[in-house]
């Protein structure tokens, strides 16, 4: 198709280099290389982690290097590109802040549910940077985002807490679910006692000392060899991960394995008689989507994004967060087969605006 005729579409996502958010703009940036009445330009940290054909790209690796710089980058940088681009049809922002620039129309994907994480001692103690995001990430998604004609948030809840948090259009904000690989998990004959499996990494929200204190507790009231506990912490990772691995290091049934491989965490979730995820702040919570096909039971936090991971699971009980007695309570009725506490958790009905690709996104972002 003649360049001319195409519409021209910015996707900014500068500071996703790892982890979900990068996968996000991978699975972004493949879906836009196939539309021919397109013209894509990517800005992004380095291209080699985006490699796709029919994309244009700039890289800006120095936005990285302090808030200095990804402000200016946000505020100044990025308008003068809107301006030598232009005429900019849509300028998509895939990191959550809203950037100055020249376009008919804008839109931002909203990732960290960090701004609705209530932030405790301990974090400023362990990691004091996601106590401080938390913070800043209130006061980002603020600037410049009436500018944006959709935001996109992954979960309904965040539809909700953006709007409230933002006063922001409902209606103007897009359910977008994610996309996932599913696993090969393999069906596993089960082991001797229980075991409780608990996939993150080591970071201070994720809240691994309420399942290690459950532990500790259940122990102590059952014995020792009656269940097994699997973290993917090793203990050495991170100031956070040292306390946890020195506090409960001596609880028999807890096992520090480390994070694992994607085929090794298949195998551990087809060993695993529960998936328990205690997390206090998820935009998803991918675990929960990757266990939940083995039917087996789950423990989640009774917050709002398990809630809408886990729908269509038969088995789930939600446990107050950070509760570790709450918790404790539940292990042990899988571990005596009297899972009182465990529900089906039921589908919810989508309310629009609702995209279920990106084919259904782009349709609306474009409009």
């Amino acid at each position: 198709m003649d360049s001319t005729l195409r519409r021209n579409i910015v996707i900014s996502a500068v500071n996703l280099r790892k982890g979900g958010t990068l996968t996000v703009l991978r699975d972004c940036l493949q879906y836009l290389s196939s539309r021919s009445d397109l013209h894509v330009i990517a800005l992004v940290h380095k291209r080699e982690l985006c490699d796709y054909p029919g994309i244009d790209y700039i890289e800006i690796p120095w936005s990285i290097e302090g808030w200095f710089k990804r402000l200016k980058c946000e505020y100044i940088t990025m308008y003068r590109i809107s301006r030598q681009i232009a005429p900019v049809d849509l300028w998509f922002s895939l990191h959550d802040t809203t950037p100055r620039v020249k376009a008919k129309r804008q839109a931002v994907y909203c990732h960290t549910p960090f701004p609705f994480m209530k932030s405790r001692l301990r974090d400023w103690q362990m990691d004091y940077k996601i106590a401080l995001f938390s913070l800043f990430t209130r006061f980002a998604y603020k600037w410049n985002v009436h500018n944006n004609r959709y935001l996109v948030v992954q979960q309904s809840w965040m539809r909700e807490a953006m709007s409230r948090l933002l006063h922001f259009d409902i209606s103007r904000i897009i359910v977008a679910p994610p996309a996932f690989r599913g696993m090969d998990i393999p069906e596993t004959t089960s082991s001797e006692c229980p075991v409780f499996l608990y996939p993150a990494t080591a970071d201070v929200h994720k809240d691994f000392e309420t399942l290690l204190e459950a532990a500790r507790l259940l122990e102590g009231r059952i014995g020792k060899n009656r269940f097994h506990v699997t973290v993917t912490v090793k203990g050495d990772e991170n100031k956070y991960a040292q306390w946890l691995h020195r506090c409960w290091s001596d609880v028999d049934s807890i096992e520090f394995r480390g994070l694992l491989p994607r085929d090794e965490l298949a195998k551990a979730y087809g060993e695993a008689s529960c998936l328990v995820f205690t997390s206090r702040a998820e935009t998803w919570g991918l675990p929960i989507s990757e266990f939940l096909p083995t039917g087996k039971p789950m423990i989640l936090a009774d917050l709002p994004y398990a809630h809408n991971t886990a729908a269509g699971a038969s088995q789930v009980a939600f446990f107050p967060v950070t509760d570790s007695e709450r918790l404790s309570e539940m292990m042990l009725e899988i571990i005596e087969g009297k899972t009182r506490s465990f529900n089906p958790v039921p589908t919810p009905e989508f309310k629009t605006p609702y995209a279920a690709g990106w084919d259904e996104l782009f349709d609306l972002l474009l409009k």
